[in-house]
């Protein structure tokens, strides 16, 4: 056995000491936790294309995507909402739900909906009721918004605000939404986030969480933690837990001092203290949305920008790089090693009584970075279970074989 397996299986003893712990996570189930498994296990992608017959021969029942702001500054349908949902009518035509994120805080302060204000949430919540209303015959769910905590999509909100923003469209939806999924997601089980959100528990279907473990900053992880995170959120609000973005790059690796040092000084300084020493004109010469990124991070402040730049997860980006602790011991940054990370983790999370579902981000390669705008970039640009062209990469048919093997289960056994 690899050694990988063996790790994992300690961890996990170490967490599960027993079959009586997940015996008795069966017994605790409550009712919402059941009706979701009744509904069967939530097999997603997020961001897919269009190829149907791709995507259902590799077991996919469900897809997440972004839903536009619906409405143009003059009042009127946009023309991007109108064509969001023609394209959920298209995936419905092909038997696959969607799983719609509504706008982010900034949408509505564009459009003049503030929830700092009376007046503001009163049309947030409207703007809820409608989406609800409007998606239901073509969408299977909904996620309030995203990631707030996360802080280019959070900004200019508070995670009080964030909390409140979420919340509220839960309360508008939830007594009608009738088949329709809602919820919302974190990132990671922060704490923050979770506890202004339980007072609104009683308005949700599930709980997402989003976890990458072993593939961001400059640490690695463990499958067990993906455990830890689960039942945390299982235990806080004792809602089906949805596992919304999860993955695993499929390629990339550390670069060498040298490397690092020739990238360095192709934006004009010889070492990262000699670019401290000149940070301004150091961020004016990276690549355009590498050095924009920076200086919102920043708050375009030049006091921040080399901690932001050297001692933040945007170093990955600057080198262009995966450092060698960034991983999950064992599963590589490989086409292979997301294979393997697939195969592993899937079924497991299925065995999980009190898990509703997952989606995997994401279906396909990106040509380009989109925080820093570069090709070779790993961070963002190899997560897909198929190439830019669309080719089948072997993780593809991991996870065919892994939901095709759930969704067996799913017909055929009693469920939890």
């Amino acid at each position: 056995m690899e050694q990988f397996v063996i790790d994992q299986i300690k961890y996990g003893l170490k967490l599960l000491p027993s079959n009586l712990a997940k015996s008795y996570l069966v017994k605790n189930q409550n009712e919402a936790t059941r009706e979701m498994r009744r509904r069967g296990f939530i097999r997603g992608v997020c961001h897919p294309n269009e190829d149907f017959a791709q995507l259902t021969e590799a077991n996919i029942g469900w897809i997440r995507i972004d839903v536009p702001f619906p409405y143009s500054a003059d009042g009127s349908l946009s023309l991007h909402y109108t064509g969001f949902k023609e394209k959920c009518a298209r995936f419905a035509a092909h038997g696959v739900k969607v799983m719609a994120v509504t706008p982010y805080p900034q949408d509505y302060l564009d459009y003049g909906a503030d929830v700092r204000t009376d007046e503001g949430c009163t049309e947030i919540r409207k703007i809820a009721r409608f989406l609800a209303q409007d998606l239901k015959p073509c969408v299977g769910g909904l996620q309030i918004t995203n990631e707030m905590g996360i802080p280019r999509f959070t900004l200019p909100f508070t995670m009080d605000e964030a909390a409140k923003f979420i919340g509220i469209q839960l309360e508008e939806i939830y007594p009608i939404r009738e088949e329709l999924l809602v919820g919302f997601n974190c990132a990671g089980p922060a704490a923050d986030l979770c506890v202004r959100m339980k007072p609104y528990a009683s308005y949700m279907d599930y709980v997402g969480v989003d976890i990458y473990v072993g593939c961001f900053d400059s640490y690695g992880g463990f499958l067990w933690m993906f455990d830890a995170l689960l039942r945390y959120l299982w235990g806080y609000f004792r809602k089906p837990v949805l596992l919304q973005e999860f993955g695993y790059i499929g390629e990339g690796k550390p670069k060498t001092k040298r490397q690092k040092t020739e990238l360095l000084q192709s934006y004009g300084a010889n070492s990262e203290a000699d670019a401290e020493a000149h940070i301004e004109a150091f961020v004016d010469r990276l690549p355009k949305k590498l050095g924009e990124h920076t200086k919102y991070l920043a708050k375009n402040d030049p006091a921040r920008y080399a901690d932001i730049l050297f001692r933040s997860d945007l170093k990955n980006h600057l080198y262009r790089e995966l450092p060698k602790v960034t991983k999950i011991p064992g599963i590589e940054h490989t086409p292979e090693g997301q294979a393997k990370f697939f195969e592993t983790l899937l079924p497991h999370l299925y065995s999980l009584p009190f898990v509703c579902g997952a989606f995997i981000y994401c279906y396909s390669d990106s040509d380009r970075c989109y925080i820093c705008g570069q090709s070779d970039c790993p961070t963002e640009t190899r997560w897909g279970l198929v190439t830019c062209g669309g080719a089948p990469k072997p993780a593809y048919y991991a996870v065919k074989k892994a939901f095709g093997r759930i969704r067996w289960m799913d017909a055929v056994s009693d469920r939890p």
